[in-house]
């Protein structure tokens, strides 16, 4: 648990950016983190139909299916990462890149390697290494994390079409207040049941300095495999200034078992 930070009045501006952000990054990628674990890796192999009239439970139940699926069939992947964080606060503007060499291997799991960085070096330390550090992390505790009934409850609010594709729009809410989990809308493809969209917000706000965190992440399809696509989260600070963290996931060079 994070603990509520005392309120220092003798900051200077570049130090009292730098104490907001260390509750900014806290916070905000915790949550971007459980959206990167939960959303997986969905196979796609249908053709695009109609939606069925399914029910909320039978949505989620083919999900996890296909989910399994994704864990049988998906051996290797690789891709160069687009990290980027900027805060305006102050009358000052700081931001950092920088560009990450992904692996997944089914066996192993997930790696990193930085290959370049520019910017403030606060936010690359503090920020955008931290977010790697933090999926690396989180990925032994998928389990606790993942988009399953077992973390959430799921309602079915309608459908919509995304890029073309039929999809069912699912409101979720976690069944424990957990800065590790998240509530929103999810958009799931109606014939091969992958996460397509999240607009999502931290369950439990981590930290009294946040006063709103909003989470954008897209999937697209590549090959047999729905990926990751784009991350985008806006953070609002209670005392003023705004911060925007964002993952542009690049291109993705896949390895699949052959029985897939």
């Amino acid at each position: 648990m994070i603990a509520r930070p005392r309120i220092c009045l003798y900051y200077d501006g570049a130090g009292y950016d730098a104490y907001i952000l260390m509750y900014w990054r806290r916070g905000v990628f915790l949550a971007v983190i459980c959206v990167l674990t939960a959303g997986g890796i969905q196979p796609a192999n249908a053709e695009a139909a109609a939606p069925a009239p399914l029910t909320a439970a039978q949505i989620v139940d083919q999900m996890q299916r296909h989910n399994q699926a994704r864990a049988d069939g998906l051996k290797r992947v690789k891709s160069i990462r687009h990290y980027a964080a900027e805060y305006r606060g102050f009358s000052k503007v700081i931001d950092a890149k920088m560009e990450v060499e992904y692996h997944f291997d089914a066996s192993t799991g997930k790696s990193f390697r930085i290959v370049t960085q520019s910017g403030s070096k606060m936010l690359c330390d503090k920020v955008l290494k931290r977010a790697v550090e933090s999926e690396r992390e989180a990925w032994q505790e998928k389990a606790a994390t993942g988009l399953t009934a077992a973390n959430y409850s799921f309602r079915l609010v309608g459908s919509e079409n995304l890029s073309g594709r039929p999809a069912y729009l699912l409101e979720v809410k976690p069944l424990v207040a957990s800065k590790f989990l998240y509530k929103g809308k999810i958009w799931v493809d109606a014939a091969e049941f992958a996460v397509m969209k999240m607009e999502v917000e931290p369950a439990k706000n981590p930290s009294f300095w946040i006063a709103r965190s909003r989470i954008l992440q897209t999937y697209a399809k590549t090959g047999d495999f729905w990926l990751p696509e784009r991350n985008r989260s806006e953070t609002k600070v209670r005392v003023g200034g705004a911060a925007v963290f964002t993952i542009d996931f690049g291109t993705y060079q896949i390895e699949s078992n052959a029985a897939h």
